[in-house]
């Protein structure tokens, strides 16, 4: 039987193979690798497609988040709204600022953020948050209009997790385009990878921009004159040069991650054991992860490895639960829904070059496993 990986890079960069050659070679013969003309390219380039006025390159997503904060000013004593239901990074890029993180349910359907909770928490008056991180998860946007008002209306920060959302849409926008700074991360499995670690900060906000130069530069802006203390986090050339190739096919790639999970809708659609993702009508959602609910999910990802299909759950222990952030005072019942859901997703193999016998072949096995078990 036939394996079935929950991601692959290798049609996709035979793809493009010739392309990346290219550039790999063009970055050698310029004979330089930290802050050239790759990178100052490739953030224009990106900034115009997230539909802003700057990006700054970084060396992660983490610190994509670390230095947005850390240029709107949170720091040491400041507390920052997100979700419980991200990767670790969201959280630990708030504590490398010694800010605090302060956590909101989730809603049941899209994963993101309770805009209700969200303003209910500011409005009692017990939080007065410095910045809010709303998570786009799996590629499908948190409702930015609803975050942007709450914002305003509290004087508050707003900086969007984009890390698993390059390309989303909003209402006609794109992700990174409606908070004071957007994060991504070029982590490769990300809808746009490098070959390595990376991630950059879109803003409109001149000052924001050239705070995160300085601090992702040692805090200098010519060399050796150091006017803050700042940081090594830099997206090196190669990889900008290498992500200017991918940029220009990321749409194509979306457009069949969105293909692919249409075919997931339909072939699953029939299970009503089965919970779907669902796509918001204000949005375009573009399937970093194709994520299901269901009760039995232990089970069923062993049944499906039985089967020499992978899968993977994003992400099986919340933030509030972790013992990294015992210290916050949370426990098991503190986000009912985040915890539900965590005990209930499974992610499918997804990713634009999977073929679709590989797809039917994986709905094939979830309705013999639904059917043996019911």
């Amino acid at each position: 039987m036939e394996p079935i990986s929950f991601f692959s890079l290798e049609n996709q960069h035979r793809s493009i193979h010739q392309e990346l050659i290219e550039v790999f070679n063009r970055a050698l013969r310029k004979n330089r690798f930290i802050l050239g003309d790759e990178l100052e390219a490739f953030e224009r380039e990106f900034a115009q497609y997230c539909g802003t006025g700057y990006a700054v390159g970084v060396s992660s997503g983490t610190e994509a988040l670390h230095l947005a904060l850390r240029a709107c000013g949170v720091g040491k004593g400041d507390q920052v709204i997100t979700v419980p239901n991200s990767y670790i990074a969201t959280a630990l890029s708030i504590s490398y600022v010694g800010a605090t993180p302060v956590f909101v349910d989730i809603h049941k359907d899209s994963y993101n953020i309770d805009c209700d909770a969200l303003e209910e928490i500011i409005k009692k008056g017990k939080i007065r948050p410095k910045a809010i991180i709303p998570v786009h998860l799996y590629g499908n946007m948190a409702d930015m209009s609803r975050i942007v008002e709450i914002g305003k209306k509290y004087a508050v920060k707003i900086i969007e997790d984009a890390c698993q959302a390059h390309g989303a849409g909003y209402k006609g926008k794109k992700a990174g385009s409606f908070g004071h700074a957007g994060c991504f991360s070029f982590y490769p499995t990300k809808n746009l990878g490098c070959l390595g670690d990376g991630g950059i900060v879109t803003t409109d906000d001149v000052y924001i921009y050239r705070e995160l130069q300085l601090l992702r530069n040692y805090g200098q802006e010519k060399k050796y004159y150091h006017e803050i203390k700042g940081f090594n986090s830099r997206l090196d050339e190669i990889q900008a040069a290498i992500l200017r190739v991918k940029l220009k096919w990321l749409d194509h790639w979306n457009r069949l991650r969105r293909e692919k999970a249409k075919r997931y809708n339909a072939l699953i659609g029939e299970i009503e054991q089965i919970e779907r993702p669902s796509e918001n009508p204000y949005g375009e959602h573009i399937y970093h992860a194709y994520v299901i609910r269901v009760k039995n999910r232990d089970r069923l990802r062993e049944y499906l490895k039985e089967r020499r299909i992978s899968t993977m759950i994003h992400y099986p222990v919340p933030i509030h639960m972790q013992k990294a952030y015992k210290d916050l005072g949370y426990s098991k019942g503190s986000f009912k829904v985040t915890e539900k859901c965590a005990s209930e997703i499974l992610s499918l193999p997804l990713y634009p070059e999977i073929p679709f016998h590989h797809i039917e072949r994986v709905c094939e096995s979830i309705h013999s496993f639904i059917q043996k078990t019911s």
